[in-house]
C-alpha cells in the first residue's frame, strides 16, 4: 500500500507576485507545524525553500521548491513558487501538481499584475484557492481595501473567515468568524478571548454575510435559515468546504508572515478549504490518453489503479545528476523499479525515491496517489512527461510553455570554451523549458532566449556556478532581409578561355517584386533552345545562392520573381557551373537597378498594464516606431495594448516596461511579419554592416 491516506493529503501552492511574502509564509507554516524550530529570514539567507545561491543573493524565489508538514493528521505538501514575471513559467508548470493554492495579497499593494496572471493559470487548472491577506503589521495596511480589490479583480465573491484586530503597529490578532472569538498574539504566545467591543458590529456583519452565502448554496439550509433557525457549526463548516472546493466563493484569511501571526490558523484553513487529491479528482476528473489505442480514459487517485505520474519540474546538478520532481495521480511508484516514460515511449529505471524538504532529501520506499516526490538520474525524462505502468501506457495533457520574449547573443569569455558553454546550457535547458538556445545560421552567433533580462542573467550565473562556463552577453544581430520595389533587366555572361576547354554561360533575366512573404519565384520563358533544358536549373540555383547576400548590407534577399527569358550557350564550353556563375552576375547587376530596400522584422506585442500607466505604455510604443492596433479593457482595472513594433526596438522592452510601470506591466511578443525599414534607419544599418565587414577583414 501507499504511504499516505489520499484523503489526508493537501497539495498546496503558495502563489503571488514577487515580494508578497510567499517564502516568509512557508517559513511560518513550517515553524507552526513543528518542522523547524526557528523562523528563517530571507535577509539572512536561511529559509528552507530559498536555498540556491542566486536566490539568496537576489532575495527572491527563482524556481519552485518543495516542503511538507503534518498538521492535525494531514500531510500538507507546500510548493513555494516564483512570483516575478521572468519566472512565472516555472509557477505555471508547478500548478499541474497542485490541488489547491494559497494566493497571497498584500494589505499594502493589493493585487499586482503577476498575481492576476497566476490567477489565470489557476483557473486553467481549475484549482480552488484561498486568499491570505499578508503584511497586516505594516504601516498603511488596509484589510477592507484588500477585500474589495480581491472581489473586483478576481470577479468572484470573497468572504473572510477572519478579520484583523488592528492594523500596522496596532495589529495584534484575528477574529475567527466561525467561532466568533478573538485570537490574540503577544510575545510569541496565542490566547483566545472575546471579540473586542469596537469590532463586534463589523464582525457580526461579516458573519451574517458568510452565513447567508452558505445558506443560499443549499436548498435545505436556505429553508432552515429563512425559517429563522441558526445553522449549526458543522453545517457552516460543510458549506464553506463545499463552496471553496467548487470555487463559488473565495475564502479569505489574514495575518503577518514575518511576525508569525495567523500561520497556524492558515493551516487550519488549508485543511478546511482546499481539497484532497481525492476530492479534486471528483471536481476535475484526471483525464489521460491511452497510447495504445489513442482513447481517452479517467484515472482515480487510488493505489489499486495502474501507475500514472507527471513530471512537473527538473533540476540539473553537475554532481548529483538530474533531479526529477513528479506528482503521482494513480497507482504507486516504488524505489528500485522500472517504469515507462509513455510520452517518449522509453523505459526508465527508478532508483531511490525521496520527499523534498527544501534542499534536504528524505528517502521513502514508495510514493502513492496524490503524493509529490523526486527521483535522481532519469536518463530521458524531462518536464511535462508522463510516467506510467508498462502494461498500461497513458499520457496526461502536456504543459504548454510560453515562447521566450527576449534574446541575447552569448560568447565564451575564454577561447575554446564553446563546447563547455553549449553542453552546460543544454543541461540547464533540461530544468528550464522556458529557455531556448540555438546557433543562428545566418550570423553564427549563439543565441539564448528567455522570459526577461533577469531570467537570462540568472541562467548565466548558474552556467558559471554549476558548469564552470563563463560567457559575455551582447545584443544579438537582427535578422534583417533585403528585397526590391522595382523591376529591372540584366544580362549575366560568364566567359572564360585559358587553353583547352573553357567556360561559357549567358542568361538574360528580368526581376520584379513578389508578394511579401512569398519567398522566391522562378519563371522559365526560354524558347527555341536559347539555353538547353539541362542548364536552366543551374540558372535558378545560381540566382538562389546569390540571394543569400543582398547588395545593400549583405542580408538575404527575399520576395523576388525572376524570369529567365533569353540567353546563349556554347556546345563545348557551357556547363552547369558556368550558368550558375552567369546567374549570380545577372543578380548583381539587376538588383541595384530595381530599387532595393531593407526589411525589418515586426513583432506582435500584447502589453497588459494598470490603467494609470496606459498613457506611458502607448507613448513608449510610439517612440519605438510601433503602431498601436487596439486597447482592450481587462479585469481588475487593467488594459491590454495590442501593437506591432520593430524587433530592433524591443530588445530592452522588458526593462523599459518594468521601469515605467513600477513592475506591474507584463507583455508577450511573437514574430508577425517583415516590413520596409525607414530610409534613415536603413542607412544606419548599411553603415553598421560596413563597419562589421571592415573589422572582420582586419581580424
Amino acid at each position: 500500500m501507499a504511504n499516505l491516506d489520499v484523503a489526508k493529503i493537501r497539495n498546496v501552492g503558495i502563489v503571488a507576485h514577487g515580494g508578497a511574502g510567499k517564502t516568509s509564509l512557508v517559513e511560518a507554516l513550517l515553524l507552526n507545524a513543528g518542522v523547524t524550530d526557528r523562523l528563517g529570514r530571507i535577509e539572512d539567507g536561511n529559509t528552507v525553500s530559498d536555498f540556491e545561491p542566486e536566490e539568496i543573493s537576489r532575495q527572491i524565489s527563482l524556481s519552485t521548491s518543495l516542503a511538507f508538514a503534518q498538521w492535525n493528521g494531514h500531510r500538507i505538501n507546500l510548493l513555494d513558487t516564483p512570483g516575478y514575471i521572468n519566472f512565472l513559467e516555472d509557477t505555471k508548470s508547478s500548478m499541474s501538481a497542485m490541488d489547491g493554492a494559497v494566493v497571497i495579497v498584500s494589505a499594502l499593494s493589493g493585487v499586482k499584475a503577476e498575481t492576476q496572471k497566476i490567477w489565470q493559470y489557476a483557473c486553467k487548472y481549475e484549482i480552488p484557492r484561498l486568499v491570505f491577506v499578508n503584511k497586516m503589521d505594516r504601516d498603511m495596511a488596509d484589510f477592507d481595501n484588500a477585500m474589495s480589490e480581491i472581489e473586483k479583480i478576481y470577479e468572484t465573491p470573497a468572504f473572510p473567515l477572519q478579520m484583523p484586530v488592528g492594523a500596522g503597529d496596532s495589529f495584534r490578532g484575528l477574529v475567527d468568524l466561525l467561532k466568533m472569538k478573538a485570537i490574540m498574539f503577544e510575545n510569541g504566545k496565542t490566547s483566545e478571548s472575546d471579540i473586542p467591543d469596537d469590532l463586534k458590529q463589523q464582525a457580526g456583519e461579516y458573519r451574517k454575510n458568510l452565513v447567508e452565502r452558505i445558506a443560499e448554496s443549499n436548498d435545505t439550509l436556505l429553508e432552515k435559515y429563512l425559517e429563522g433557525d441558526e445553522l449549526t457549526q458543522q453545517e457552516l463548516i460543510d458549506g464553506i468546504r463545499e463552496a471553496s472546493h467548487t470555487r463559488r466563493f473565495i475564502p479569505v484569511v489574514c495575518g503577518s508572515a514575518t511576525k508569525n501571526i495567523g500561520a497556524a490558523q492558515l493551516l487550519d484553513a488549508i485543511v478546511l478549504c482546499l481539497p484532497s487529491p481525492e476530492i479534486k479528482a471528483k471536481i476535475t476528473p484526471i483525464l489521460v490518453t491511452n497510447t495504445k489505442n489513442n482513447m481517452h480514459e479517467t484515472r482515480n487517485p487510488s493505489a489499486d489503479q495502474p501507475l500514472c505520474a507527471r513530471v512537473f519540474k527538473t533540476l540539473a546538478d553537475p554532481y548529483a545528476g538530474k533531479l526529477t520532481f513528479f506528482r503521482v495521480y494513480s497507482g504507486v511508484l516504488k524505489a528500485d523499479s522500472n517504469v515507462l516514460n509513455s510520452t517518449q515511449n522509453v523505459k526508465e529505471r527508478i532508483g531511490q525515491v525521496f520527499y523534498m524538504q527544501g534542499k534536504k532529501h528524505v528517502p521513502t520506499s514508495q510514493v502513492g496517489p496524490g503524493e509529490i516526490a523526486a527521483v535522481a538520474k532519469l536518463k530521458a525524462t524531462k518536464t511535462g512527461d508522463t510516467l506510467s505502468a508498462d502494461n498500461s501506457p497513458v499520457v496526461l495533457p502536456s504543459i504548454d510553455f510560453s515562447e521566450p520574449i527576449i534574446s541575447y547573443a552569448i560568447a565564451p569569455k575564454n577561447k575554446g570554451d564553446e563546447d563547455k558553454v553549449s553542453s552546460g546550457l543544454h543541461r540547464i535547458l533540461e530544468e528550464d523549458p522556458s529557455l531556448r538556445f540555438h546557433v543562428d545560421e545566418e550570423t553564427h552567433e549563439m543565441i539564448l532566449s528567455g522570459m526577461g533580462q533577469v531570467h537570462l542573467d540568472v541562467t548565466l550565473e548558474r552556467l558559471k556556478r554549476k558548469f564552470g562556463a563563463e560567457v559575455v552577453m551582447k545584443t544579438p544581430q537582427i535578422a534583417y532581409r533585403e528585397t526590391i520595389k522595382g523591376t529591372a533587366k540584366a544580362q549575366g555572361k560568364y566567359k572564360k578561355q585559358s587553353g583547352g576547354r573553357g567556360q561559357y554561360g549567358d542568361c538574360w533575366i528580368e526581376i520584379e517584386p513578389a508578394p511579401r512573404n512569398s519567398g522566391f519565384e522562378f519563371v522559365d520563358k526560354i524558347v527555341g533552345g536559347a539555353i538547353p533544358r539541362q542548364y536552366i536549373p543551374a540558372v535558378e540555383k545560381g540566382f538562389l545562392e546569390a540571394m543569400k547576400e543582398g547588395v545593400l548590407a549583405g542580408y538575404p534577399t527575399v520576395d523576388i520573381k525572376v524570369t529567365l527569358y533569353d540567353g546563349s550557350f556554347h556546345t563545348v564550353d557551357s556547363s552547369e557551373m558556368a550558368f550558375k556563375i552567369a546567374a549570380s552576375m545577372a543578380y548583381k547587376k539587376a538588383v541595384p537597378a530595381a530599387k532595393p530596400v531593407i526589411l525589418e522584422p515586426l513583432m506582435h506585442v500584447e502589453t497588459i498594464t494598470p490603467d494609470e500607466f496606459l498613457g506611458a505604455v502607448i507613448g513608449d510604443i510610439n517612440s519605438k516606431r510601433g503602431r498601436v492596433q487596439g486597447v482592450e479593457p481587462q479585469a481588475g482595472g487593467n488594459q491590454k495594448v495590442v501593437s506591432q513594433v520593430p524587433m530592433s526596438e524591443m530588445l530592452t522592452y522588458a526593462n523599459d516596461l518594468n521601469s515605467y510601470t513600477s513592475g506591474r506591466g507584463i507583455y508577450t511578443m511573437e514574430f508577425s511579419h517583415y516590413e520596409e525599414t525607414p530610409a534613415h534607419i536603413s542607412q544606419k544599418i548599411i553603415e553598421e554592416r560596413a563597419k562589421q565587414r571592415d573589422n572582420k577583414a582586419e581580424d
